[in-house]
């Protein structure tokens, strides 16, 4: 699993956001944001506070959606959404 790497889910986004600011003042060069289903507008809201309260300097590399399937309890699979956000400084 990589180092840089923060998964986005049910916390407050002010929870992220400090993830992400440890992450940049540990030394890296870019953080990915993963996110899946409901969590995705979180994850959107974690990279726009970090960027315009925190880090002013750093810059969105890339974003790429996508879906994955995922099992479900009854049996069968369901297809979720996804989404990778890339900062950089």
């Amino acid at each position: 699993m990589a180092d840089n790497v923060v998964y986005v889910g049910n916390k407050a986004p002010m929870n992220y956001v400090l993830a992400v600011i440890t992450l940049f003042n540990e030394g890296n060069k870019t953080v990915i944001l993963k996110a899946r289903g409901r969590a995705i507008s979180t994850a959107v809201d974690v990279c726009e506070l970090t960027r315009n309260r925190f880090l002013s300097e750093l810059e969105v590399e890339k974003v790429e959606i996508g879906t994955e399937e995922l099992p479900r309890r009854e049996g069968g699979t369901i297809n979720t959404s996804t989404i990778e956000i890339t900062l950089s400084k």
